[in-house]
């Protein structure tokens, strides 16, 4: 068992492949990290949400962190971080398209989702800037 960095090629990797992940922002002077549906597009991280403390968070302070895992069992795993300024998406091809994105690879929609669709409100949709990526992992 062999803990070690990973690198672009091998973080890229796991953030194309997986689609859940853990958001993080300071929400009241507190940490704040809630599971999220993502898309990344070789460059940042695209989300979205109903409006509520994480997005009141994420306004606040313009940055966010992501965590995105990679689990085979105990004993193999990889973890990347990443951390990004925050950006609402305003033009509604790109929201379409991001939208698009997370729900091609996540078709299940959660109550949360189900709920929108019928009360009608349109979800913010957002991205992460990427500015710095971490990665490590066991050695497989």
């Amino acid at each position: 068992m062999r803990i070690e960095a990973l690198d672009d090629v091998e973080t890229t990797r796991i953030l194309r492949e997986q689609s859940i992940g853990r958001l993080g922002c300071i929400a009241d002077s507190e940490p704040y990290v809630v599971p999220v549906n993502f898309y990344f597009d070789g460059r940042d991280i695209f989300i979205h949400s109903l409006p509520g403390r994480k997005i009141e968070a994420l306004r606040k302070t313009g940055k966010g962190c992501l965590q995105v895992d990679e689990i085979r069992d105990t004993f193999n795993w990889r973890s990347v971080l990443l951390f990004g300024n925050y950006e609402e998406i305003v033009d509604e091809r790109i929201r379409h398209e991001s939208m698009k994105e997370i729900f091609a690879k996540t078709p299940s929609m959660t109550p949360v989702e189900s709920a929108l669709m019928d009360r009608s409100q349109l979800p913010i949709v957002f991205c992460l800037r990427i500015y710095r990526v971490t990665g490590i992992g066991e050695s497989w």
